[in-house]
């Protein structure tokens, strides 16, 4: 069983680079909604489905953790991690990788099941829930990774 699986393999464009000679922080982000629309086409949500079914996945939050600068034409690589999921949720865990494996970003993010007739919350279909609980007994950590879980704040001395 492996811990993490790779939802995702690019690599850092010219229009992501920014004044300081890296991928912009929101080109980070942008990766990230990648990889969670290759989560819901691992599901089962896929264009079809979501047109079929009245159903998709809306992202509820999400926390960003910017460990290493990446430059321009750089392989990237994401990663996913369940963390934990419901009937209508899946808290789930991306990570960012560089050249050589080296770890560039992490993306924390509660993902919600929405019923697209109502606009409200709408439990995962079966079939779709069948392929939830799937990667979360494949790909949920043995340890909780630092990034997750995270308050941001300054941390002040006494």
């Amino acid at each position: 069983m492996s811990e993490t699986k790779v939802i995702l393999e690019d690599k850092v464009r010219q229009e992501w680079v920014d004044y300081n000679g890296h991928m912009n922080d929101a080109e980070y982000v942008r990766v990230f909604s990648w990889g969670v629309d290759r989560f819901m086409k691992l599901i089962g949500i896929t264009d079809e489905f979501r047109e079929e079914n009245h159903y998709t996945i809306y992202t509820m939050e999400t926390h960003v953790c910017y460990l290493n600068e990446l430059k321009e034409g750089e392989p990237i690589e994401v990663h996913l991690q369940m963390l934990d999921y419901d009937a209508k949720r899946a808290h789930v865990f991306f990570e960012l990788y560089g050249p050589e494996g080296r770890r560039a970003a992490t993306s924390e993010q509660m993902l919600m099941g929405i019923d697209q007739s109502t606009g409200r919350p709408g439990p995962f279909p079966e079939e779709i829930f069948i392929q939830v609980e799937e990667l979360g007994a494949s790909y949920k950590p043995s340890e909780k990774p630092d990034e997750a879980g995270r308050v941001i704040g300054i941390r002040r001395k006494k």
